[in-house]
């Protein structure tokens, strides 16, 4: 945006932020290493662990390292668990918390998720957030762009505009998402708000299951006369898409990658289509980022800790271009990828961010 368009008189205000989100912010214990899970009344050691926020934070820092300016509503404990999340969100990772607050006497959620042979097994304990997410944020500040789950994410009293239909009226673009319908009824009713979304990003089972088709890719096609961005993800087999708002169809393949742990890597898919789409970046381009970011992801382990910052995309590029052989797999992500290297060049910080380290929580910097 110019000087000019700022100080026009009658000029809108330009967007705070890239990517404004809400949810519920759990703190993730991770135990790495396990050669299986431990059987009724055995101890197992872990030979890892780490600690980070969870939930919509995954989300949420994901966006952050990959150079999105971005804003968390969410409620926090006023115990440890919610101390220690806000100020790795907000100190660590950039992200802006003004429309969260701490509930007094309100138990953080807590998740712990046992890692081994690329599965996870994970226990829960949360309580409902004391207050509602239109009554904490009340109008959210203008954002780009926001993320909403259409299950659960899309509130509001009858007759009264939510927070993402004031998002949406002050100009951002409604991404949303929709995760698994534990009651398998699969209403059409869950879908009716894409009709004020721009863009929709199910997984292929949930997809089919909504639009009661039998390929992703007739899925795909339902779900394109609903919603002008339609994204459908497929694990190992890639992600496919169309984008009626610029007449594209494409497909990218998932890469060839040893994953661990799939924690947060819908989460980094969606962070990285956010991205290319706010640049307007060509739709197999945004495809491409999501699932290179997803792979990157998925070889790492615990959520927010897993998610990559633009610098670790930029490392993987370099080491692309700098792999001896010209084997057909390495020539066609070099193909595939090139749109790296023709990127307008990016702050000096979004290029630095990088994974973040396994923590515990401490009371003070280490020496």
């Amino acid at each position: 945006m110019t000087d000019e368009a700022r100080t026009t008189p009658g000029a809108p205000e330009p967007a705070r932020f890239d990517l404004f989100v809400h949810g519920t912010v759990f703190l993730d214990l991770i135990f790495t290493g396990l050669s299986a899970f431990p059987p009724p009344g055995v101890e197992t050691h872990a030979s890892g662990m780490g600690s980070s926020p969870g939930g919509v934070a995954n989300l949420a820092t994901a966006a952050s390292r990959l150079g999105l300016s971005t804003s968390l509503a969410a409620a926090f404990g006023d115990d440890v668990y919610g101390e220690f999340c806000w100020r790795t969100l907000a100190d660590q990772e950039g992200i802006d918390l003004s429309c969260s607050r701490t509930f007094e006497g309100w138990h953080s959620p807590v998740t712990v998720s046992m890692a081994t042979q690329g599965d996870r097994s994970m226990v829960t304990h949360a309580h409902d957030a004391p207050m509602r997410a239109d009554e904490m944020i009340g109008v959210p500040p203008r954002s780009r762009a926001v993320v909403v789950d259409l299950a659960h994410g899309w509130s509001g009293e009858p007759d009264q505009p939510s927070w993402v239909d004031r998002a949406r009226a002050d100009g951002a673009l409604v991404f949303a998402d929709v995760g698994w319908d534990e009651t398998e009824q699969w209403s059409a009713r869950t879908l009716e708000p894409l009709a004020s979304c721009h863009a929709f990003l199910p997984n292929a089972a949930e997809a089919m299951a909504y639009t009661r088709t039998d390929t992703p890719r007739d899925a795909l096609y339902a779900l394109a006369d609903l919603v002008p961005l339609a994204v459908v993800t497929n694990g190992p087999h890639g992600a496919l898409a169309i984008d009626a708002s610029t007449g594209e169809e494409a497909e990218v393949p998932a890469l060839r990658v040893p994953a661990i742990d799939p924690t947060g890597a819908g989460d980094v898919f969606v962070s990285g289509l956010v991205l290319g789409t706010l640049n307007g970046w060509p739709l197999v381009d945004r495809l491409a980022l999501g699932a290179l970011c997803s792979a990157l992801a998925v070889q790492q382990f615990g959520g927010s800790l897993a998610a990559p910052g633009f610098g670790d995309v930029l490392d993987w590029w370099h080491g692309i271009t700098g792999a001896p052989g010209s084997s057909a797999y390495l020539t066609s992500l070099r193909r595939r990828y090139a749109f790296l290297d023709g990127l307008p060049v990016l702050p000096e910080q979004a290029r630095e961010r990088r994974w973040a380290a396994a923590t515990i929580g401490r009371t003070r910097p280490l020496d």
